[in-house]
């Protein structure tokens, strides 16, 4: 039976057989989380449990007989990477939707799907609160059981390291071709390999991620303001750079300044490339702190900072400290994507508003749970404008784009030049469907980068206090979409659409 173009060594380009094996391994990994919600409801004693373990059952059932009937034996190619972590985010993304339908949380699978994809891919849109396009009313945040608010924010801290990543950790029968999984997954244009081994690599990001996790959820629960559900739930989503929060009005609802200076604090650690932190807790300060992309990550969010407090004191009459409180916060949430609110920007002066708007096309660190563009890829073209310039005036020069003493490769320029334009079109393009469906240009525009960079809030009908219900459901599955091929960063997603994949 053919499985794929065939190769010039009579093997197939693409074996689907394989492609099916492998995702049913991540299907039944998906089972394990969704007892997590179970345990929780036990706890509180709310009744919903029944939808999660049904939803687990059905994660076993399904996950575990593709995987012992497709179980593959050998070295997955590029092209089976591809398709594998493809299929395993929208696949994921349809299961986990189903404790929401199976409880009656939501009466419509999309928004159930859209509420579960942005929460996988640390995006932070709801739509929650909000009334759908036919006239459905759906429950706001707090309304929720706290196995339903567990999940979402579950759902953010495993899509935040990686779904794969994290598998490729723990199960060791994925090693098979992991790194193919690994590089398609990982964000930035260049993959940091902490050891030789892929799986070494993918154990010692996450010993980071929950080792951060874990003290930020101490440092939230010791306030009085937050109980140790609260403070899980917030470090789960900070971590991963998501957003999603257990109050209506997300943190502004806690109304601590220690609370938006821990949460400011690790949003920007969650930003940095957690290559980074694993090298800095091994004692070594000077990669941490002469890596260019940390350093020029820290300098945009300073610059940022700086330039929206002042716009919050000299426009908005904000006290000096408030506008550096509001300010930094802001910043941080919208520069590494995680959507979180003190204060609704929509409100501001237009110069603070439009700084801010120009932030939503900046993302953090390669390597960081952080969505957009990236740091690193500002850098490679800012370097490489500035070369075109210097190439004019001096013609006969060999000038190599540098970043410190690195000369950038070639092929990696090329790539990040490629990145931005479609980049730049698909978010284009978004914006155009959105605004087909009768929404002004603010609107479109903010829904089209809030789900493309992973940021949550958006513009328009869509800002920090409002819901992303009234979509056509149309229209919000193109934002899932959109939310998908922005935390595989694009070219994972595209590449199925080009005819060359699937030739010789």
């Amino acid at each position: 039976m053919t499985k794929g173009p065939i190769s010039a060594l009579g093997r197939p380009k693409i074996n689907f057989l394989v492609v099916l094996g492998i995702l049913g391994a991540f299907i039944f990994f998906l089972g394990f989380a969704l007892l997590i919600p179970a345990l929780i409801d036990l706890i509180y004693k709310e009744e919903t449990w029944h939808s999660f373990v049904i939803s687990a059952g059905l994660a076993f059932i399904l996950g575990g007989g593709l995987w012992l009937k497709f179980k593959p034996n050998e070295e997955i190619r590029i092209r089976e990477g591809f398709m594998v972590v493809a299929l395993t985010w929208i696949t994921l993304s349809l299961v986990g939707a189903l404790p929401f339908m199976i409880a009656g949380i939501l009466p419509s699978y999309t928004d159930a799907v859209f509420e579960t994809m942005s929460g996988l891919t640390t995006t932070g849109s709801t739509i929650l609160g909000g009334i759908t396009s036919t006239g459905i009313i759906n429950p706001d945040i707090e309304s929720l059981p706290h196995s339903f608010l567990i999940w979402r924010s579950l759902a953010h801290w495993l899509g935040g390291m990686g779904i794969i990543v994290l598998s490729l950790a723990i199960l060791p029968l994925l090693g098979i071709g992991g790194m193919q999984l690994f590089q398609a997954e990982s964000p930035g244009p260049t993959t940091d390999k902490l050891t030789p081994r892929v799986q070494e690599t993918a154990k010692l990001l996450w010993v980071v991620y929950v080792a951060l996790t874990a003290l930020e959820f101490l440092l939230l629960w010791i306030h009085p303001s937050m109980d140790w559900f609260d403070a899980l739930n917030h470090a789960f989503a900070t971590l991963a750079t998501g957003g999603f929060s257990t109050k209506n009005s997300s943190i502004a609802a806690f109304d601590s300044v220690y609370i938006d200076v821990i949460i400011t604090l690790f949003m920007f650690l969650a930003g940095i490339n957690f290559a980074m932190h694993f090298r800095l807790f091994k004692g070594d300060t000077k990669s941490f702190f002469n890596n260019r992309e940390t350093r020029f990550y820290t300098l945009i969010t300073i610059i940022g900072i700086l330039i929206i407090s002042f716009s919050l004191w000299y426009f908005d009459g904000r006290t000096l400290l408030e506008a550096i409180r509001y300010g930094s916060f802001q910043v941080v949430a919208i520069i590494t994507t995680t959507g979180f609110g003190t204060d609704d920007y929509e409100l501001w002066y237009s110069f603070g508003a439009f700084v801010l708007l120009l932030l939503f096309f900046t993302g953090s660190s390669a390597g960081s749970t952080g969505g957009g563009i990236k740091m690193i890829r500002w850098m490679i073209l800012i370097r490489n404008l500035g070369r075109e310039i210097k190439q004019i005036i001096h013609p006969k020069a060999i000038l190599p784009v540098r970043i410190g003493d690195q000369v950038i490769d070639p092929y990696i320029q090329r790539t990040v030049l490629s990145f931005f334009i479609l980049y730049m079109l698909v978010f284009g393009l978004g914006a155009l469907i959105i605004s087909f469906f009768g929404y002004d240009l603010m609107s479109s525009i903010g829904a089209s980068i809030s789900a493309l960079g992973n940021i949550g809030p958006g513009w328009g009908e869509f800002g920090p206090t409002d819901s992303f219900a009234p979509l056509p459901y149309a229209a919000k599955w193109v934002l899932i979409v959109l939310m998908m091929v922005g935390r595989l960063e694009l070219f994972t997603i595209i590449i199925l659409f080009s005819p060359s994949f699937w030739k010789q």
